[in-house]
């Protein structure tokens, strides 16, 4: 009679172990499953971070700090007062330039009165002068014949030379007289050229006024600049500015990053190929897990982050290994997230962008 074999034994018991095995396998194999058909039709990256408009605040004159009324990390709305610089000194300068204005506005009256008198006296002294020369003239003339008569009547012995030498006197003196006369008529004739001159003057004077007028306009400026305040809605950050300290104009004391964060994804060049303009962008912030922003595609960069590196690679010489770019594109949250989130540039995001929607145009094709 045949007796079993022993060996059977085992491979038979062996059988059930397999199953865990198999079982995992085939979790495994489900969830995979499961991670493509959620993720399929997307593509994202965790080389992405939040940006936002940075304004540094630098002041426009030198000066000392004499108020500082906003803290570090601070929100302020736009034109906000950040700090003011002591007045003194330029408030000194606005008297001095305002009372140099008012100087030279009066000489501008001056001049425009002498102008108008000269103009108004002008037509009448000329008048004058010429009715005088012809009156003059007259006299002259009737003297030289009265000169002449005598003399003939004295070569008669009709007269005395006594009344003979006063003809003649009377005829210089009224000669004289006229000469006289005519030289104030030519000075008369020149008024034209003294209204020239004094209109000159006011030109002069009113290019004066002027002058001061824009010394005024910029010593009030130079004093308007003692209050800087925000020019932009944003937080207060890298404050280096406390009530006494000095500060040189152009220096920057403190920064103002602006209400309107977004995020630069650096995709890499491989996934370029179906982001359009508009897709929709689910947004994960490393700051606030379990909560998702909403956004979409906006922009491309022109250039990959390498090419405006600090040291630019240099591929022309050497050897060569090809190496898989990176991208930034610009993402836009859609709505704009709540102020009061505190999304600061630099913040690690993770995008996930819906490529199922073609509609837009591609980011190398869209329009500026």
């Amino acid at each position: 009679m045949n007796t079993p074999q022993p060996a059977d034994a085992p491979t038979a018991a062996a059988a059930p172990r397999r199953w865990p095995w198999l079982l995992a396998v085939a979790l495994v194999a489900l969830g995979l499953g499961l991670f493509w058909w959620m993720n399929r039709g997307h593509t994202s990256t965790d080389d992405a971070y939040i940006q936002a408009n940075i304004t540094m605040i630098a002041p426009r004159i030198s000066g000392t700090v004499v108020r500082v009324p906003v803290t570090d990390n601070q929100r302020v709305e736009a034109g906000a007062l950040l700090f003011e610089l002591d007045p003194a000194d330029h408030e000194a300068r606005l008297r001095q330039v305002s009372a140099d204005l008012a100087a030279a506005e009066a000489r501008v009256q001056v001049a425009r009165a002498e102008l108008d008198m000269t103009r108004t006296r002008a037509p009448a002294a000329l008048a004058q002068a010429a009715a005088a020369v012809r009156s003059a003239r007259a006299r002259a003339e009737k003297a030289a014949a009265d000169e002449r008569r005598y003399e003939a009547l004295f070569a008669k012995d009709q007269i005395p030379r006594q009344v003979l030498e006063q003809a003649r006197s009377s005829h210089l003196a009224l000669q004289a007289e006229a000469e006289g006369v005519q030289a104030g008529l030519r000075g008369a004739q020149t008024l034209a050229q003294q209204i020239a001159a004094q209109e000159a003057a006011l030109a002069s004077a009113e290019a004066a006024v002027a002058q001061a007028q824009a010394a005024r306009d910029q010593a009030a400026l130079q004093l308007r600049y003692c209050r800087v305040t925000a020019p932009v809605a944003g937080r207060v950050t890298r404050k280096n500015v406390l009530p006494g300290s000095q500060v040189q104009m152009g220096t920057p004391v403190l920064a103002l990053v602006g209400d309107q964060p977004w995020v630069v994804a650096n995709f890499k060049e491989t996934q370029l190929e179906d982001l359009r303009v508009g897709q929709p962008v689910e947004i994960e912030v490393d700051a606030y897990p379990g909560r998702h922003f909403s956004g979409r595609v906006d922009s491309l960069q022109a250039g990959t982050g390498s090419a405006f590196s600090l040291l630019p690679p240099e591929n022309a010489s050497g050897n060569f290994v090809k190496v898989v770019q990176r991208v930034p594109v610009k993402l836009v949250f859609d709505p704009a997230p709540d102020p009061a989130l505190h999304l600061a540039p630099g913040m690690s995001v993770i995008p996930r962008v819906d490529l199922r929607e073609q509609g837009g145009a591609r980011l190398a094709e869209a329009p500026p």
